[in-house]
């Protein structure tokens, strides 16, 4: 397929006559990016040990112990992954993260690679690739086990082959975008939602007839082979994905919430990164040279718009901003080198400490835990969550043993959401705790109380009045104290012990206690 082909109106000039950095000319091979990558993998490794499981990881190491081809709000991909980590090395952290770190790293090294697509230089590449390692979204999804890391990983190696592929005229490259989607959605449905944004990008700007390139049909038909396990488990059990997103439209969770999602724009790279990006997808729309790449833009817009009417997370087309970013770059580079170039370079200098920095304090484990700050909270919600899980089940130990003697046999943990359940079950049996349920997500399959459970110790229901549809009796037993001053869902939530349960478990457990966010 010829240059033409693939949305270019002018036809292509040899490479020796092309000024370097001009679009559409493959940039020269940088090593820079390479050690970018290797730095911001060796930081979060030498870091991930530091503070303690997010509730996140606790739940995947809990569905781990339940492998099957889907779950109420995931694939199996990473929960097969925290089984497998756990099994090599028990109750390690660093062994736990280190797939993310490595992601990450590879995260970075193909926002390096997508500016030399575009025809960055050496000096661009680099720029492209630091952005890259000190954005939000690589380095708060690199310092956890997260769907989101392999999300960032997959939608950036698909937007690489798109970009090679409208550079270079090959379709054959659509291969790449389809083995990536499908890798992708066993983790997560996501990757989907660049599927449907780069459909309509080519759909918009052009060139259309890959559409009906027999290559992208053969991607597509890996992309659904790879996919169909977890597609037919969502099948199966009615697409348990949608009230999940549901509920997330509804505010229902973090980082949800359409002016949320909308704001979170703003520093999910970094305020640093904010007008490059927005100088590269004004580059790529509007910019005759760049009419190739087009699409793009296009569906970053695309996907920008569905995140923000369906209400869901603003992080989920982050990585689209960070193509943005690496187009950015060229624009900025470029007129970093004209006139005054000494004002313009110190301009960008000078907004390095305030903008762009601070990112590893707020998002990164290095502040000590027993004395973060609450604006790093404020800033970084997940920070807070992977703070006092050991000191949360200690509340609950002191519970379970002021109870009475004869009520221990057959008492169990009831739980709110997914992070508390898996902490009584990461920290509960050296503390003597009997095994917790929740009706949270897919936590909510993994088994309800025995029939013969009718004491419980309830934790994570801020409304006692939903306990007491279910039981005769509760009472406020206790809170919780992570012995640490940090704003939370769990610190200083109330304990409640509950007795006499009005109705079999086999009752309410599926259409009462069940619940998704």
């Amino acid at each position: 397929m010829s240059e033409h082909a693939v949305g270019t109106d002018r036809p292509r000039r040899p490479a020796a006559v092309c000024p370097p950095g001009e679009p559409g000319v493959q940039g020269p091979r940088a090593y820079g990016p390479w050690w970018v990558a290797a730095a911001t993998s060796l930081t979060l490794l030498l870091l991930a040990g530091r503070y303690g499981y997010h509730r996140d990881e606790l739940y995947f190491l809990l569905a781990g112990r339940h492998l099957d081809w889907g779950y109420v709000d995931q694939g199996p991909l990473v929960p097969a992954l925290a089984r497998l980590l756990d099994t090599i090395a028990p109750g390690n952290l660093v062994v736990l993260r280190t797939p993310s770190a490595l992601l990450a790293g590879g995260a970075v090294l193909l926002v390096g690679a997508i500016a030399r697509e575009l025809g960055a230089g050496r000096g661009g590449q680099l720029f492209a690739a630091v952005l890259a390692a000190l954005s939000g979204i690589v380095l708060a999804s690199g310092h956890l086990l997260s769907t989101t890391t392999v999300d960032l990983l997959v939608w950036l190696v698909a937007a690489w082959c798109a970009v090679r592929l409208l550079r270079t005229g090959d379709s054959r490259w659509a291969l790449g975008i389809g083995l990536a989607l499908g890798v992708g959605m066993l983790s997560k449905l996501l990757p989907a939602l660049l599927a449907v944004g780069l459909v309509a990008g080519v759909l918009i700007a052009g060139p259309r007839r890959l559409l009906r390139d027999r290559w992208v049909i053969a991607a597509t038909g890996i992309t659904l082979l790879l996919a169909a396990p977890n597609l037919i488990w969502q099948a199966t059990n009615g697409f348990p994905q949608l009230g999940v997103a549901g509920s997330i439209s509804d505010g229902d969770s973090s980082y949800s919430g359409r002016f949320e999602a909308f704001a979170l724009h703003f520093v999910i790279i970094s305020p640093y990164a904010v007008p490059i990006w927005i100088a590269g997808l004004v580059a790529l729309l509007r910019r005759r040279a760049w009419r190739a790449y087009r699409a793009v833009g296009w569906a970053w817009l695309v996907v920008f718009g569905i995140v923000l009417i369906a209400g869901g997370k603003g992080y989920y087309d982050a990585p689209l901003l960070l193509v943005l970013t690496a187009a950015g770059v060229l624009v900025t580079v470029a007129w970093a080198s004209r006139g005054s170039t000494w004002w313009r370079r110190g301009l960008l200098a000078l907004g390095v400490v305030p903008f762009l920095l601070p990112n590893v304090v707020l998002l990164l484990p290095v502040l000590p835990a027993d004395r973060l700050p609450g604006f790093v909270v404020d800033v970084n919600y997940d920070a807070g969550e992977t703070i006092g899980w050991p000191e949360f089940t200690d509340s609950l130990a002191a519970v379970h043993r002021g109870l009475p003697p004869q009520e221990r046999s057959r008492v169990v943990v009831l739980t709110g959401n997914y992070g508390e359940a898996g902490a009584v079950a990461r920290y509960g049996p050296a503390r003597g705790l009997p095994r917790a349920y929740s009706g949270h997500n897919s936590m909510v399959d993994f088994g309800r109380p025995p029939a013969d459970a009718d004491v419980v110790i309830a934790v994570g229901w801020e409304r006692p009045d939903q306990l007491n549809t279910w039981f005769e009796q509760c009472t406020l037993a206790g809170r919780v104290d992570q012995r640490v001053e940090v704003e939370n869902d769990e610190n200083g939530g109330p304990i409640h012990v509950c007795r006499g349960l009005r109705r079999p478990w086999a009752q309410i457990w599926d259409t009462e206690v069940r619940h998704t966010g």
